[in-house]
């Protein structure tokens, strides 16, 4: 990630040293990437929208996201309502998606003009805020109403965006994992629904595609997926980082168990078969749902999945062909293991420091989620989008009921959105490191037979993490 090639020359960590001081650090570094960067990088106007200039007496509020596609449309709406419902405010939406939106920020720091609010995904928090380059929200709003907010937010959206106690940033969505099944595949096994329990999940699996039964197979009952081990260590009922402690806990007894019990995927059907077959799902034409090209009975992925398995069931009907039928449940766990658990992540926003209007963001960023009386249009937005809102208010507004009704199958998303069991990955400078080591490490016990056991491979992720850690504490 940029961001972390960015941060081996400015981060500036837990050095005990002023917040202003960090920031000229984080400038000065940024000025030199700057110089060296233009030479190969197009900057942000590159992809500016061609918007109607500010109107006057309106304080402009400069908004980057990621959006493209469709979603970058839902976008523009969502900033045409805003300024339309007022007439303090003005926002220019600048939409940048694809690779170096990270890096396209610290270049508009380094030259005095960033932003006043930007939209991201990645784990960024930890690091931005380390480095000064971005302000808490109580800088600019009133201790109230933070209070009032981290009681509104879900207990995952709230940390989505908490760094050391303090919220920088504003969770807008929630991305949500659960399992996907084919209940036609299920039931030409002998099935009558989905596992309830991962040991009815290992059973469902190997019934459906028996161990070494084929080689060279077209589908599968169920497949673990490295990237998931964030997902299977919290179902498992373990935890990888202690935020209290700064504890990281990447080879905690649960966690190995885990990642044990992915690795026997790839000892019963061979590592060579289980890569092989993933390689298939990403030669997928047009990057389809591999459920529904009846490549596995079982699956985990996000909500997004949810319109385009309807929409897919609606072009069967239209073609006189029968749709799959099909459902979502929560991630079984094992015994002993944690209900409604997995891992969440989510969109949010930040201020970036040296902002010229943090308030119009403010006013903008409360518009989109919800809070403070916007609770109606957060359910437009949400329901346009397609995504799970960050507060439990905005679920049961009437605008977003309705799209529950239509799509009954997002319930368990949204349901799964209020579990205290759904844990983002750490709000920590170097957050990026620590999310490659874990799925390197997964990778290795799915991938790669000749590796250590899984144990081993998490000890050494483990070591690894603790020692750069460390060394950003240390700066």
């Amino acid at each position: 990630m940029s961001s972390m090639a960015l941060g081996n020359s400015v981060e500036v960590g837990d050095h005990p040293v002023t917040t202003t001081r960090a920031f000229r650090m984080l400038r000065v570094c940024a000025l030199l990437l700057l110089m060296a960067g233009l030479t190969f990088l197009g900057f942000a106007g590159e992809s500016e929208d061609q918007a109607p200039s500010t109107p006057e007496g309106r304080r402009e509020v400069v908004f980057w996201h990621f959006w493209g596609g469709r979603h970058r449309e839902i976008v523009d709406d969502i900033v045409r309502r805003f300024n339309a419902s007022q007439d303090e405010h003005f926002v220019r939406a600048i939409a940048m998606p694809g690779q170096n939106l990270d890096l396209k920020f610290f270049l508009s720091v380094a030259g005095g003009d960033p932003p006043d609010l930007l939209n991201q995904d990645d784990p960024v928090i930890g690091d931005w805020a380390a480095r000064g380059a971005i302000l808490p929200l109580e800088d600019f709003v009133p201790a109230e109403e933070i209070a009032e907010l981290e009681a509104w937010l879900y207990p995952a959206a709230e940390k989505l965006g908490t760094y050391k106690g303090r919220l920088f940033g504003l969770c807008n969505g929630l991305d949500i994992r659960a399992l996907y099944y084919n209940q036609d595949m299920l039931t030409n096994s002998g099935f009558d629904g989905p596992p309830q329990t991962l040991e009815e999940l290992d059973e469902m699996a190997r019934a459906i595609a028996p161990p070494k039964s084929q080689s060279g197979r077209n589908y599968v009952g169920y497949l673990p997926d490295p990237r998931r081990l964030w997902a299977w260590g919290i179902v498992f009922g373990g935890q990888f980082y202690d935020e209290t402690s700064s504890q990281v806990l990447v080879d905690s007894p649960e966690v190995v168990r885990a990642l044990e019990w992915m690795a026997g995927y790839a000892e019963d059907y061979g590592a060579e078969e289980v890569a092989a077959f993933r390689k298939g799902d990403q030669a997928l034409a047009g990057a389809a749902f591999p459920l529904l090209q009846g490549r596995y009975a079982m699956l985990m992925d996000g909500q997004w999945r949810v319109e385009e398995m309807r929409e897919a069931a609606v072009t069967a009907r239209e073609r006189g062909e029968e749709p799959i039928s099909w459902g979502v449940v929560p991630l079984p766990p094992p015994e002993g293991g944690l209900q409604n658990a997995g891992w969440v992540n989510g969109n949010f926003f930040v201020v970036p420091r040296g902002g010229k209007n943090p308030q119009g963001a403010w006013r903008f960023m409360k518009f989109w989620s919800g809070y403070g009386g916007f609770t109606k249009e957060a359910a437009v937005t949400a329901a346009a989008g397609g995504w799970i809102p960050a507060s439990e208010s905005v679920v049961k507004h009437a605008e977003f009921q309705a799209y529950l009704q239509r799509y009954p199958e997002f319930r368990t998303f949204v349901q799964l959105a209020g579990s205290p069991h759904q844990v983002p990955k750490p709000v920590i400078p170097g957050a990026a490191y620590f999310d490659s080591e874990v799925t390197q490490a997964a990778e290795a016990a799915l991938y790669r037979p000749e590796s250590p056991p899984p144990l081993e491979l998490l000890r050494q992720a483990a070591r690894r993490i603790r020692s750069r850690l460390a060394v950003k504490r240390d700066r």
